[in-house]
């Protein structure tokens, strides 16, 4: 079996994103990997030239910056209080660009991805990052479905 001893994890701090961090975090336990949590800002449409108000496009970038900082840190404290070999990593961009790019940078062995499991137009119009992922990433990719809930 092979060794994984880097593992990059993107987390976007929904249900599928935190159950595929949770799938990470166990493979990072086993095999005494390094682990990645990546979470990549969404660059947000340019919104200059229209009326918004009391904000600027700056401050706009700097608030969602700040917002992604803080709901991290407070993922990591919860989620990391008894694991200490990982880093947290928020960067802008394109999401599967980042993933991929990041993968790359800290020459990771697995990325790990939630996917919700979109299908037909929705799948259509949203597209899906751990679908571009999988399909352009040279590094393996492990993608982690949310299990719906049955009631």
């Amino acid at each position: 079996m092979k060794e994984f001893r880097t593992i990059l994890v993107a987390v976007d701090f929904s249900d599928s994103s935190n159950n595929a961090f949770q799938m990470a975090l166990a493979m990072a336990r086993k095999f005494a990997a390094k682990l990645y949590v990546l979470h990549v800002i969404n660059e947000p449409v340019d919104l200059r030239g229209f009326y918004v108000p009391h904000i600027s496009f700056e401050k706009l970038e700097e608030e969602i910056e700040e917002g992604a900082k803080k709901m991290m840190e407070s993922f990591c404290r919860k989620n990391l209080h008894d694991f200490d070999n990982f880093e947290c990593l928020i960067v802008p961009g394109l999401p599967y660009e980042q993933i991929i790019g990041q993968a790359e940078e800290k020459t990771a062995d697995l990325i790990v991805l939630g996917t919700h499991g979109r299908t037909g137009l929705d799948h259509v119009l949203f597209g899906s990052t751990a679908e571009k992922v999988v399909r352009k990433s040279p590094y393996p990719v492990l993608t982690v479905r949310l299990e719906e809930e049955t009631s």
